[in-house]
């Protein structure tokens, strides 16, 4: 996972709330065996329909959400998160997020931003009225910004998610900042035992 450390760019006003993960992408994505490609299938169902909102030309080249409150909610998959990153989004910002999807959002590198109601529907009317709104989100500093429309606000994240963010600490880059330790243990391993060499 790369670091996230500053998101800038315009905006999707998606003024629904309670989206779910099947919603996100449906359960017909779900087949694949790898884990790219599931852009073509993010919002399938509803982008079928030509007035959505991700369909509009004025939204184009997007890379930040501002959704109603409640988004990520339902099942655990991972696919959502995947289709979203895959369709170019960086970030969502929502009043409200899932659980599960904020976890795994942060093992993925796609920022979930949690703001006040307030914040989150003067972004979305501001998006909605000027779609070339510029919105900056500072991982370090906790803050969403849309200055062209005064807009200033702050969200919270504890400081081990903040770590892994700005380092670009997926699982795995988690697990090799043990690498040295891992060595030495392994080194001294009787050798009955399994390998990871095997």
């Amino acid at each position: 996972m790369k670091p996230v450390r500053i998101v800038s760019g315009t905006a999707l006003p998606l003024d629904r709330s309670d989206v779910d993960t099947d919603q996100i992408i449906p359960s017909d994505w779900l087949k694949r065996v790898e884990r790219t490609g599931f852009g073509a299938g993010l919002f399938a169902e509803w982008r079928d329909d030509r007035d959505f909102v991700l369909n509009k030309d004025e939204h184009v080249g997007a890379n930040i959400i501002v959704a109603g409150p409640n988004f990520g909610t339902g099942s655990s998959r991972e696919h959502a998160v995947w289709a979203l990153l895959d369709y170019g989004f960086e970030a969502v910002i929502s009043t409200r997020f899932g659980d599960i999807f904020a976890n795994n959002c942060t093992k993925q590198g796609l920022l979930a931003v949690k703001v006040a109601p307030d914040v989150a529907a003067a972004l979305l009317r501001a998006v909605q009225a000027d779609p070339t709104l510029e919105i900056t989100i500072d991982v370090e500093r906790g803050s969403v910004e849309a200055p062209a429309a005064g807009i200033v606000g702050t969200f919270p994240m504890d400081e081990f998610t903040r770590a892994r963010l700005l380092n670009g600490w997926d699982d795995i880059g988690l697990t090799l900042r043990h690498e040295d330790r891992i060595t030495a243990f392994e080194a001294t391993r009787p050798s009955w035992r399994p390998s990871a060499s095997v």
